[in-house]
């Protein structure tokens, strides 16, 4: 059975103010089903790029990005798009809620426009706003949240298509220790009942513990890699 995701010698530059900056250099890494895996490294290490590329938003220059055997990059444009919709959820740290919609219709949006009658939408996103804990907040917009609480509003919005992959991209950066214990904790949780695989990339070595395997970026390159128990 082939990997959950396979990047194999992913390389990506970028040209920013006349400098050629190599993002990922012939990048290769499998992420299995269940897996937790933790990506640190000092930044323009590759962290965010990794996500991207990985998660069909941004092309490779080079190498193959093959989710469950299919290679994402060879997919159509709109055929991408719908593959993200129902395989991948994603974290942001900045939440990136839509700030007119509520608790429940940000959870609900991405069911909606991959077509899922709203009543089923609806019940799906109060459930899962139930289970991060905030059922009673499904009708506060994210102004009236605070930071933890927007965050594991994301968390709910990110497993409404219980995604096989959840791709985080610094998701306690804005939060406080406490909260950002909870948004981890529940991150973890939800994967496990879903057998979701989780890469989260941050720059919080304390993030660590929470994975199952931990994976350091510099320029571009895994530097070292170990696993739950090492």
């Amino acid at each position: 059975m082939p990997a959950l995701l396979e990047l194999s010698g992913v390389t990506k530059t970028y040209e920013r103010g006349g400098e050629r900056i190599h993002a990922l250099r012939e990048f290769d890494c499998t992420v299995d089903a269940g897996e937790f895996v933790v990506v640190t490294g000092p930044s323009g290490s590759g962290k965010s790029t990794l996500l991207h590329v990985g998660g069909g938003l941004d092309a490779p220059d080079a190498g193959r990005v093959r989710f469950r055997g299919d290679d994402i990059w060879a997919m159509k444009g709109n055929a991408r798009s719908a593959f993200r919709r129902r395989n991948l959820g994603f974290v942001f740290q900045f939440f990136n809620l839509v700030p007119m919609l509520t608790a429940v219709e940000n959870v609900s949006l991405p069911l909606v426009l991959d077509g899922v009658p709203a009543r089923l939408a609806d019940e799906r996103a109060r459930k899962l706003l139930t289970r991060v804990g905030l059922g009673s907040r499904a009708e506060h917009r994210p102004a009236e949240l605070s930071g933890g609480q927007m965050q594991r509003v994301s968390v709910a919005r990110a497993m409404a298509a219980e995604p096989a992959l959840l791709l985080a991209d610094e998701p306690t950066g804005n939060l406080d220790s406490h909260s950002s214990a909870e948004v981890l904790a529940l991150l973890r949780e939800l994967a496990a009942e879903q057998d979701a695989a989780v890469i989260m990339v941050t720059h919080d070595p304390s993030v660590v513990e929470f994975g199952s395997r931990h994976i350091t970026l510099v320029d571009g390159r895994v530097q070292e890699t170990v696993r739950e128990g090492q």
